[in-house]
């Protein structure tokens, strides 16, 4: 089966929210695919800014890469997934203009303190667990199974075993109650906002990695 991909823009008006957006420093720019393209008239709107480009929930390098040249990140887009892990992977204030709601705010700091506390006891459950699940997309973009057994392999003390999903269905996890942590190889999302609907911690590989490299 050919599979056609088609980058999904909007035209939403930004206007009105950057105009809302108050900071002062320097700015680095920071969105989603649907409005990439947008980004140099956001600029103009913002003169004393940068722009870092596309982000993804489970890749901030590009904020990385101009970190040492702005003061604040602004991200524009909706989900709040996205600037969280901006905060996560950077030193700076991170501001959040949604075009879809017109509001702009910052991303308070317990709101990370709270992810960094709920990853940091995901991770210590993963040091003493027995059985580990891997979760791993089939969609095209989200597959990460060569990530996935390669992770697998260094897990020389504990029994592990991957899960394959196209839509996960959260309910089906409950006929696994003997896994003792959630590995998350898919869209980080997953770990983020929906942690709630798992009966054991789960955590993003990338922040396991990240931890275990502390």
């Amino acid at each position: 089966m050919k599979i056609l991909h088609i980058e999904a823009r909007t035209n939403v008006d930004i206007t009105q929210v950057i105009k809302k957006v108050k900071f002062k420093g320097k700015l680095g720019l920071l969105t989603t695919i649907q409005l990439v393209g947008q980004l140099k008239n956001i600029q103009k709107l913002l003169p004393n800014s940068i722009i870092g480009g596309q982000i993804l929930g489970c890749n901030a390098s590009l904020a990385k890469n101009i970190d040492n040249k702005v003061d604040a990140f602004l991200y524009i887009g909706s989900g709040e997934f996205h600037p969280l892990e901006v905060a996560l992977e950077t030193s700076k204030p991170v501001f959040w203009a949604n075009p879809f709601t017109n509001e702009v705010k910052e991303i308070p700091k317990a709101d990370i303190e709270k992810r960094k506390k709920r990853m940091k006891g995901a991770y210590l459950k993963f040091l003493t667990s027995k059985k580990i699940g891997i979760l791993v997309s089939t969609k095209e973009g989200q597959n990460q199974i060569k990530k996935a057994k390669a992770f697998q392999k260094t897990l020389k003390d504990k029994d592990s075993y991957i899960f394959l999903f196209n839509t996960l269905n959260f309910i089906d996890l409950e006929n696994f109650p003997d896994i003792d942590c959630w590995i998350n190889t898919a869209c980080s999302r997953i770990a983020i906002e929906d942690y709630k609907k798992f009966n054991k911690p789960v955590i993003n590989l990338a922040d396991l990695e990240r931890l275990m490299n502390q």
